[in-house]
């Protein structure tokens, strides 16, 4: 799974103008699956995503989890992660899970993630034309590949 991290003053997904989720300080999450990405893949990144030290402490010093400051989480479903450029300039999706493959995979993802902050996790429609409105906070914004742990 791979995951582009943001951290945000506020976030906000919408589907047809309609708004289906939002959140105040804390972290945007764009989420792409790949087709045998499992179960350590989830559990790696929900633990890598609510330890990680990327909001400020009381010096001004990347010190503080999403945990540490009870920031909020948004998720949003995103196969286009997985995009190769490798040929042409048609980007092809071949390595991104399909829907039926993808879809439990992001719900089990959200779960998790709900149940490590101890408090819902809103998220766009899987598969909808969303638009992603944020205001990123730094700019922090940071890349997690659960095949890749870097």
């Amino acid at each position: 799974m791979r995951i582009v991290l943001q951290r945000v003053a506020e976030a906000a997904v919408a589907v047809g103008g309609e708004t289906v989720g939002r959140i105040g300080p804390g972290l945007l999450l764009l989420v792409g699956a790949e087709a045998d990405d499992g179960e350590a893949d989830i559990g790696w990144l929900v633990q890598k995503i609510a330890k990680l030290r990327v909001f400020g402490d009381q010096d001004g010093v990347m010190n503080r989890s999403v945990l540490d400051v009870g920031g909020e989480v948004l998720a949003v479903s995103q196969f286009t992660l997985f995009a190769s450029v490798k040929k042409g300039n048609r980007p092809s999706w071949s390595r991104a899970a399909p829907g039926p493959v993808s879809q439990p995979l992001f719900e089990r993802f959200v779960a998790a993630m709900a149940a490590e902050l101890g408090k819902p996790v809103p998220t766009g429609v899987f598969g909808a034309d969303m638009q992603v409105s944020l205001v990123n906070d730094g700019p922090v914004t940071l890349f997690l590949d659960s095949r890749v742990p870097e």
